[in-house]
């Protein structure tokens, strides 16, 4: 059985692979669980490496990033951009990840008590095409701080990144096994899950994520979820409509529109809803889609024919429905999977496009009569991954972003993730989180220890 990955720019065949069978998923993690005994021992090398791991992402910036364009399409500078940030996790964690799991003291009727933070063991990590090195290695890198090994289940899509993210790894110095990357289609992430490690980590769709969900859990294993949104962009009528408009079009279009946490439903203010739409679709008809390898390029092919398909069924299920476009709606060219840079108005909730995820360069825009309007919009979702509100008055938008139902709120700016920030979600956009300190805590051991001088004689209860 082999698995292809294909250049969506040019639907061309890049290299075919062989599918790992269950024995050989088996034995990859038996050798990661080897390889933990001795890893989890020494955090002063376990730093060395993960700062080394990070020169040589720098240093192969270019190269890495051509593998992830070529593979899912999206713009050269973008994934350069990518493999950077991969760079700067890596450094944060390196830094100030020893810090993050101390031992912490602390009073209770024992002469000494502490928690101590420990590695969990092997953590299988399941991740998406989308951000094939950034989604995979924020959570290595605080996971490889703690003292955990990893199994990845790279995306079929993107199995190149994966190899790519393996071998760079052992060039750094890393012991052998204690990142390995699984070669294959969904069943090796089956059989992933039903081996012998301690826990999971997952990225994608909803739908899929209940299955992996369902499949560890089962299985008394722990696992944090990180899956779709249908991020609101809320323009209030004091915004300033020149940045609101340049933030749209970054929050929406960036990777193609395919982020979890792209800005996907725009509510805005009808006293400011005609200047801020005439800026949005002048900005957005200034990218330019193309070869996603040119520099100048700022929109490239969606992964898939799927979901080249799958964009061009909600758009017209949209137009059928009412909605009005107004730049884009369809596709570029004859070959590879393109889609022009798409506004939508006039969006009601009996479109699907109101209140499915949207992976793809379209924006639907609602016009809205006042805040509590737009909050109530927004929070009418599945989804409650995160948010971003457009307003000078700073105290309205601490009051807005208590409202709206989700796991991060960005304040006149899209919503990015990063190192220092916890980053996750509510509702079905999943559950755990990742980054900061928090992120690293979902996969140890907090073990409390309390030493006592004497047998405490009076404990009714357990």
């Amino acid at each position: 059985m082999k698995v292809s990955t294909i250049n969506p720019a040019t639907e061309e065949i890049l290299a075919d692979y062989n599918i790992l069978s269950k024995e050989e998923v088996i034995e990859r993690v038996k050798k990661s669980s080897n390889a933990l005994k001795d890893w989890k021992k020494d955090i002063h090398q376990r730093i060395e490496l993960v700062h080394e791991f990070a020169t040589l992402l720098r240093k192969n910036k270019n190269s890495l990033a051509k593998t992830a364009t070529m593979e899912m399409g999206k713009p050269i500078k973008e994934a350069i951009s990518e493999v950077e940030k991969c760079a700067w996790a890596m450094e944060f964690y390196g830094d100030n990840g020893q810090i993050f799991i101390n031992d912490e003291s602390l009073n209770t009727d024992a002469r000494k008590s502490i928690i101590k933070f420990e590695p969990l063991g092997i953590i299988g990590s399941i991740m998406p095409w989308n951000f094939p090195y950034w989604q995979a290695l924020r959570f290595a890198a605080p996971s490889l701080i703690v003292g955990n090994t990893i199994v990845l289940k790279p995306a079929s899509a993107t199995l190149g990144c994966g190899v790519e993210m393996e071998n760079t790894f052992k060039s750094a110095g890393f012991p052998d096994c204690v990142f390995q990357s699984l070669i294959g289609d969904s069943s090796v992430a089956e059989h992933l899950i039903d081996s012998d490690i301690n826990a999971v980590t997952f990225t994608g769709s909803t739908s899929v994520g209940s299955k992996v969900a369902q499949r560890a859990t089962s299985q008394l294993k722990k696992c944090v979820l990180e899956l779709g949104g249908s991020d609101p962009f809320i323009v209030c009528e004091d915004a300033d409509i020149e940045k609101a408009s340049s933030g749209a079009v970054k929050g929406r279009f960036i990777n193609c529109g395919q982020s979890c946490i792209a800005s996907k439903r725009f509510f805005v203010a009808s006293k400011v809803s005609d200047e801020f739409i005439e800026k949005f679709v002048q900005k957005t008809e200034d990218l330019r889609v193309g070869n996603p390898l040119s520099e100048e390029t700022d929109v490239g092919p969606l992964v898939n024919t799927n979901g080249l398909s799958k964009i061009e069924e909600q758009v017209s299920d949209a137009v059928n429905n009412g909605a009005d476009v107004l730049t884009g709606g369809t596709r570029v060219g004859n070959k590879g999977y393109f889609y022009k840079p798409t506004i939508l108005k006039n969006i009601t909730n009996k479109m699907r496009i109101s209140h499915e995820e949207t992976f793809g360069p379209v924006a639907a825009i609602t016009v809205v009569e006042n805040d509590n309007a737009a909050i109530n919009l927004a929070n009418d979702s599945s989804f409650g991954l995160g948010a971003s509100i457009w307003t000078q008055d700073l105290d309205k938008a601490e009051r807005m972003s208590s409202t709206i139902e989700c796991g991060m709120v960005s304040v006149n700016n899209v919503l990015v993730s990063d190192p220092r920030i916890p980053f996750g979600g509510v509702k079905k956009s999943g559950f755990g989180r990742e980054l900061s300190r928090y992120g690293m805590l979902e996969f140890v051991n907090m073990k409390s220890v309390r030493f006592y001088d004497q047998l405490i004689h009076n404990h009714h209860v357990e």
